[in-house]
């Protein structure tokens, strides 16, 4: 660009305003104290006045800046306002370019957020592992913009009635991550990966397809003769087995159980929210059984059933209890069943389903009926517990 002295030969005029020059037509260019120059287009409109940066000079050269000004009182011309015409024109190429975002990007960034809130660690492990095997060799490179429905069933059928389970949570995945996309403006319109009034038209009900199947279960007659059996097996897998059986929990609770939330004296075992299903802090009254089992165990710190190095157990290690002692027919989950059944069918049980339900953590099915229950029953449970570790320890 040419000094300030050759600025009229290019046909631009100072202004009364200092630093200012006017090539007419509302295009000006402004010269800085510092001597940094660049383009303006100024314009009324609806009788307030506008300033519109058109660029430096080290970029925009003056036949350029000319053309773009034409092109600005074209637009007012049109009754547009062209600084509302480019902002627009921003926003337009930024949705293009968000919409490039892939299926994989999203699904990253989708698991990323929730990593937080899912209390075990190897949840995001999952995820990642089912959505790069399934549905990235899909849809993963592709534009989530463009994922629609042909695509999910693409997905979806290979093993829909072969991994029903699997296929179904794959679903329920892809469901949210689309979701997320939408909310955070990646795509628009309907969800193609909704069940209800969707997809239940175009794919078999899974429940017909694969019915679920629930944990196998010991029949509760047979517990006194299995825990008898149990209690001649050595190492933490089986004493964990034994405590998880008298206190009904599930095995990540025991396996997790550390010395602090045992209350000795007060025959309490106190789970944190973080540890529970439900997110809430669950209260276990600990048995006869359950405390001479805990007097019993060598250490006072840490995990009550240490492993290697003094870690947590395995989740692994009181289902190869049970491969020991041959009973591939039962789970350890199944033990909870069978608690439950005991609580309803053993004769002379009179405990209420409320406190089998709190006993097992359960959240009442009634919404109305648990917003009154507040309470967990504990010392209804107390009765429960023992009752159930006696019936335990008797050999029919």
């Amino acid at each position: 660009m040419p000094g300030i002295h050759k600025l009229t030969s290019l046909g631009l005029a100072k202004l009364r305003s200092p630093g200012y020059y006017g090539d007419g037509g509302g295009l000006v260019l402004q010269v800085s104290a510092s001597g940094t120059r660049s383009w303006i287009f100024r314009y009324q409109l609806e009788g307030r006045r506008h300033e519109m940066g058109l660029g430096p000079c080290s970029v925009v050269e003056l036949a350029e800046a000319r053309e773009l000004a034409r092109r600005c009182r074209q637009l007012l011309h049109q009754g547009l306002d062209p600084l509302a015409d480019r902002r627009d024109a921003r926003t337009a190429r930024a949705a293009k370019k968000a919409r490039s975002i892939t299926f994989d990007q999203c699904a990253a960034a989708y698991i990323e957020a929730h990593r937080g809130g899912w209390r075990n660690p190897k949840h995001a492990a999952q995820w990642a592992a089912t959505l790069a095997t399934y549905a990235s060799p899909v849809i993963g490179a592709l534009p989530v913009a463009d994922v629609d429905t042909d695509l999910i069933v693409k997905v979806l059928m290979p093993i829909w009635n072969t991994k029903t389970e699997t296929a179904t949570r794959l679903r329920g995945r892809i469901e949210s991550i689309l979701d997320w996309a939408t909310v955070s403006k990646f795509r628009q319109g309907e969800n193609p990966t909704r069940w209800r009034g969707h997809l239940d038209h175009l794919l078999a009900n899974p429940g017909k397809v694969a019915p679920v199947k629930n944990h196998a279960a010991l029949p509760w007659r047979d517990m006194g003769a299995f825990m008898a059996e149990l209690r001649g097996n050595a190492g933490m897998g089986a004493l964990a087995l034994q405590f998880t059986i008298l206190t009904a929990a599930r095995s990540g609770e025991v396996r997790g159980a550390t010395w602090d939330e045992i209350d000795l004296p007060g025959r309490l075992w106190t789970i944190p929210a973080g540890r529970m299903k439900a997110n809430k802090e669950h209260r276990v009254p600990l048995s006869d059984a359950s405390m001479a089992l805990l007097a019993a165990l060598p250490h006072r710190a840490g995990v009550l059933f240490p492993g290697v190095k003094q870690q947590p157990l395995s989740d692994m290690s009181l289902t190869a209890v049970l491969r020991r002692m041959g009973r591939d027919d039962i789970t350890v989950h199944g033990f909870r069943s069978s608690f439950r059944d005991w609580c309803a069918e053993a004769e002379g049980n009179n405990f209420t389903r409320e406190v089998c339900e709190h006993a097992l953590a359960h959240s009442l099915p009634d919404r109305v009926e648990a917003a009154y229950r507040r309470g967990d029953l504990l010392d209804k449970r107390v009765a429960l517990m023992q009752a159930w570790a006696k019936y335990c320890s008797q050999v029919r």
